[in-house]
């Protein structure tokens, strides 16, 4: 598997540095890159990782949808959250993280082996951060970039210690491209409030 997880590696980096760059060609590398991980991660018991990459397809064609201006009538600029929107992407982790852990938990149930490990805790730790990162690149708010910080750091030795070096090197590269990301992003839209007023 590691030639397919190498592959899943490198679509995987190619769509986050397109992220980086604000270029609609994050959604077909991230769309080949998460069908791709769904697989591996159900080979690895990482079960909530593979059900967040589910999701992440899903997410992946709703933003390109929404990236291409189909989802209004004008193109989506970079915002940032309210207060609001803060809170409630915050609550929406905790609440994730319950739910997934328990989830995990109930599916697993005869899995003696898998409820006594730290999986089921960090599978849904990671899980949760990177469900509110996808939706809000969706949108295109400037609080993405933190989520995915998060969860690459949480991410990088989850991986390591399930065999997954590869992936545990990508996590690495997600973390350096989402911290210039979250700069990036940060100058740009700056740049447009400066060119508004």
């Amino acid at each position: 598997m590691n030639w397919l997880e190498l592959i899943a590696v490198l679509l995987g980096i190619l769509s986050v540095w397109y992220a980086r760059k604000e270029k609609i060609l994050v959604f077909p590398f991230g769309i080949a890159n998460v069908s791709i991980y769904i697989y591996i991660c159900f080979v690895a018991r990482l079960y909530a990782n593979a059900g967040i990459n589910i999701v992440y397809l899903i997410s992946n064609i709703f933003g390109w949808y929404m990236w291409s201006g189909r989802g209004g009538n004008q193109k989506l600029e970079i915002t940032r959250n309210t207060s609001k929107q803060n809170i409630i992407s915050w609550v929406s982790v905790v609440l994730i993280y319950v739910s997934v852990f328990f989830i995990l938990r109930w599916v697993n149930k005869g899995d003696v082996e898998y409820l006594q490990s730290y999986l089921p805790w960090i599978d849904s730790f990671n899980t949760a951060f990177f469900l509110v990162a996808t939706i809000l690149m969706a949108v295109k708010k400037l609080e993405n970039w933190l989520y995915w910080i998060i969860g690459d750091i949480i991410s990088i030795p989850i991986f390591a210690s399930q065999g997954l070096y590869f992936t545990s090197v990508q996590y690495t590269v997600f973390l350096i491209l989402a911290i210039l990301g979250w700069r990036e992003w940060k100058a740009k839209l700056k740049s447009k409030r400066d060119s508004d007023e």
